[in-house]
């Protein structure tokens, strides 16, 4: 496998559509307003988090439990920014929706200015022929907290092109999370 660089980026998202809405430059400032960068990077995609999240409670005593996941284990949000309690995560989900080629697997980490305050974005990999919205994991690893900006960077994206097409693709297997529109919980 090899990282793809930013021509070839560029190239798929704007010939074959593999990441819309696609931004072509490493945008840091929006409305002369400082933001947490996102777009076109080097050797990745810097996506952004979308105004909507799902923000863990324990409101109800839930228990976490991926085969029968309680969605009242969270509160709802829409808006530009979302507070993550002390040592809690939310669930939320790109702005881009993602196609992925046959040929390709994506490894996505956590933006260094998040990090650099403890939070925490997990996301799985996608997979050849997965396509969708990304529901991101963020973890708040502090005892205060965190605050996330909706519609700016959250992690970014490495694409990684296989020597050869893999024999099944995420699409073959008919993965429980293809073509996810909005943030999606666990499905067992």
């Amino acid at each position: 496998m090899s990282l793809q660089s930013d021509r070839w980026i560029r190239e798929m998202a704007q010939n074959h559509g593999m990441i819309e809405p696609f931004v072509d430059t490493q945008v840091r400032y929006v409305e002369g307003k400082k933001v947490i960068s996102y777009g076109l990077s080097s050797y990745g995609y810097d996506l952004r988090v979308a105004g909507e999240f799902k923000v863990f409670t324990n409101l109800y005593n839930s228990l976490v439990d991926p085969k029968n996941f309680n969605e009242n284990a969270f509160v709802h949000i829409e808006a530009d920014e979302c507070i993550i309690p002390p040592n809690s995560f939310a669930l939320a989900r790109s702005v881009e929706y993602f196609r992925i080629p046959r040929d390709v697997l994506t490894v996505c980490i956590g933006k260094s200015t998040y990090a650099r305050c403890g939070i925490i974005c997990n996301v799985t990999p996608f997979e050849p022929e997965w396509e969708g919205h990304v529901t991101l994991e963020i973890s708040n690893t502090t005892p205060l907290p965190a605050k996330i900006y909706a519609n700016e960077g959250l992690a970014q994206v490495l694409f990684y092109k296989g020597a050869e097409v893999c024999e099944t693709s995420y699409a073959d297997r008919n993965g429980k999370y293809m073509k996810q529109m909005r943030i999606t919980l666990p499905v067992a």
